[in-house]
């Protein structure tokens, strides 16, 4: 079976994955309506999408204030070698991190950016000191703070 690209993408399928992308746990019945489908087709489309992992999985989106974890620091992270290998050991040590929520690599000043939460700023200090500045070939960190969240997803 063929895989379509994104530009592949039908009307319907470009919906569905705007609905669920909001409500992951909509029914079925209730997806088919605000598409414009019969239940079966849809069903049909909707497994079509998570087999071809436009939808990659659904999952419950927690409210970290409610947790405690109202901090939320962005570490810039410097590596003292760029080559695959220390891309791999850095990669693979700072997911083993459940503070770090997000690490991307960066065409920039620095390679890597990660968000962090924590419930405090201490709690952060010690993430840092301890975990991120003792990973893989980091070279230099540098953090900014957020002051407050006007959009996450």
């Amino acid at each position: 079976m063929k895989v379509p690209k994104e530009s592949e993408l039908d009307t319907y399928d470009r919906k569905i994955l705007e609905i669920v992308a909001d409500d992951g746990r909509i029914s079925l019945t209730d997806l088919s309506n605000r598409i414009g489908l019969s239940k079966t087709p849809c069903t049909a489309r909707l497994k079509r999408l998570i087999d071809e992992s436009f939808i990659q999985g659904f999952r419950a989106v927690l409210n970290p204030q409610k947790l405690g974890l109202d901090h939320v620091a962005f570490a810039e992270v410097t590596l003292s070698d760029t080559r695959e290998k220390a891309l791999l050991e850095f990669n693979q040590a700072v997911s083993r991190i459940r503070e770090v929520e997000e690490c991307h690599m960066i065409a920039g000043r620095y390679d890597y950016l990660l968000k962090v939460r924590t419930p405090n700023i201490r709690r952060y200090r010690e993430i840092l000191g301890e975990r991120i500045s003792s990973l893989p070939h980091v070279a230099s960190t540098s953090t900014s703070v957020a002051m407050q969240s006007v959009k996450e997803r």
